[in-house]
């Protein structure tokens, strides 16, 4: 396809980029920045573009891919550096991890109220909770697959009543 003819049909085709750059954003300058990229990663690439093929869809994958990518490498990269005399690279994603007895308490208190759950809802919310899935219990406990599943809701409910700190 011709250089000019490409150019002509991005142009024609690129208006509705705008409001998906937007709603992948969710702000005016990073939708800006996404569509502009997304232009000129079309035209860098426009000997990829098979002519007669949907324009629409192929910029659309493009600007979902720029996005995407972006978001990845932003969340890799929530490390500050800080300025200070010694240098030091400071982790934004750092776990604070509460007092060993205090989290043991907790989970004595959790262990607690999950044994004084009825027996009906104790059986299969203890299968769930040790990992097992919800039609493995429903297997096991020869239980159709939805009583199973409502049976764990309602432990849950029953388990955010007893333990009123979460």
């Amino acid at each position: 396809m011709a250089a000019v003819k490409f150019e002509e049909l991005l142009v024609h085709n690129s208006d509705f980029l705008k409001p998906f750059a937007i709603n992948l954003t969710r702000d005016n300058e990073a939708a800006k920045d996404l569509y502009q990229e997304t232009l000129y990663k079309a035209l860098a690439n426009q000997e990829k573009y098979n002519a007669g093929t949907n324009i629409k869809a192929w910029l659309f994958t493009i600007m979902r891919n720029i996005f995407i990518n972006n978001y990845r490498r932003k969340a890799k990269q929530q490390t500050v550096f800080d300025k200070s005399v010694n240098d030091f690279l400071l982790d934004n994603n750092q776990v604070t991890v509460a007092n060993v007895a205090i989290r043991t308490l907790d989970m004595k208190e959790i262990e607690k109220a999950i044994y004084n759950l009825p027996e009906i809802f104790k059986t299969p919310f203890t299968l769930y909770f040790e990992g097992y899935k919800y039609h493995e219990i429903a297997e096991a406990l020869n239980e159709p697959l939805g009583t199973i599943k409502s049976r764990i809701h309602f432990a849950r409910k029953l388990l955010k009543e007893q333990i009123t700190r979460y």
